[in-house]
């Protein structure tokens, strides 16, 4: 089940609030500028090609604009999995919008405005942007399921910037 909770960085550890509803989900990240959608699924078929991911969501691709697209897909037997998760457990910021759309698995977006952290637990079909400049942080979990599609306008936008903050360790992880 997707979920937002809501965490002050004076209190880590414990949210202010978990919205399970996905119009609520919507509306809280909405008023923070981030935009949560769920896309229709699309016939994907186990162990398809990256090209064929891309090919089944094609037209809701192409109606968000963005000029590149490329597949991240981690299960629990990628040999690097812990390596390719804690790569992406620093906050960081993109100059572009961190844009992922879930084909299957789950993850853990968390995003960080002003004193706090919105953490959004995403599953298959969601989608989820997050405005170029945000501090955040991704975490797919110890035992990995995430299969997912990445749009940016260029490579130069995919390229982090990690803020040096070390809120994420503070915060509950995808498997706590």
């Amino acid at each position: 089940m997707s979920y937002v909770a809501v965490y002050h960085v004076a209190t880590p550890d414990t949210p202010n609030k978990v919205l399970t509803h996905f119009d609520d989900i919507a509306a809280a990240l909405a008023e923070q500028g981030v935009r949560f959608e769920r896309w229709q699924p699309s016939p994907v078929e186990k162990g398809a090609s990256d090209a064929e991911m891309i090919a089944a969501y094609q037209g809701q691709i192409d109606a968000l604009g963005y000029g590149a697209v490329q597949v991240l897909s981690v299960t629990n037997d990628h040999p690097q999995k812990a390596e390719l998760r804690a790569q992406y457990l620093d906050e960081r910021r993109y100059s572009d919008d961190e844009v992922r759309f879930f084909i299957a698995g789950v993850g853990l977006f968390a995003v960080h405005v002003g004193e706090y952290i919105y953490a959004v637990r995403c599953e298959k079909n969601d989608l989820l942007v997050i405005p170029a400049g945000t501090p955040h942080w991704f975490d797919m979990g110890e035992n990995p399921h995430c299969v997912t599609l990445r749009l940016f306008n260029c490579a130069d936008g995919a390229v982090p910037e990690f803020t040096g903050s070390d809120i994420a360790a503070r915060i509950p992880g995808l498997d706590d």
